[in-house]
């Protein structure tokens, strides 16, 4: 359970972090808390498994990345943490999950998202997984239009 003040710190950690040399001096001050008695509470959210990590979320299509392609994977259910592993490695790629397939109409189980300047960007390294991984039945559904993307809020 959280206390009300962890509750506000959550909500804090969770929007956009100020573009200074000290965001965290910024949120303390906010939040009536000295900064390192915030950047403790991190840390113990983290060690508690509350907070996994934080992170900066890059507008890709802002960034040049115009192409977005999800892989659709065929793999057996006994690969798929090895195989899952492999394709999270790839730099291009940004999130892999594994789902239920639904066999015969959907085999695809492991899906990853992969960016990339260039359609044949997001081809190449479609393939370039497949010749590591050795995964051979995939296909890659290539985003149209964004209509959402955001973080969780949770307070």
């Amino acid at each position: 359970m959280l206390t009300e003040q962890e509750k506000k710190i959550v909500k804090y950690l969770q929007m956009d972090l100020p573009l200074e040399s000290r965001p965290y001096k910024l949120l303390a001050e906010s939040l009536g808390m000295e900064e390192d008695e915030l950047v403790e509470k991190v840390k113990e959210f983290q060690d508690r498994g509350i907070l996994r990590r934080v992170g900066a979320v890059v507008r890709h299509y802002k960034a040049g990345f115009q192409f977005n392609a999800m892989g659709c994977w065929q793999v057996e259910d006994s690969l798929a943490e090895e195989v899952g592993r492999k394709m999270g490695s790839f730099s291009q790629v940004s999130h892999v999950y594994q789902r239920p397939a639904f066999p015969p109409h959907w085999p695809y189980n492991l899906f990853t998202m992969i960016h990339g300047k260039t359609r044949e960007e997001c081809q190449y390294t479609a393939e370039k997984i497949s010749e590591e991984t050795g995964i051979k039945n995939f296909q890659l559904l290539y985003s149209v239009k964004e209509f959402k993307k955001t973080s969780m809020r949770y307070f």
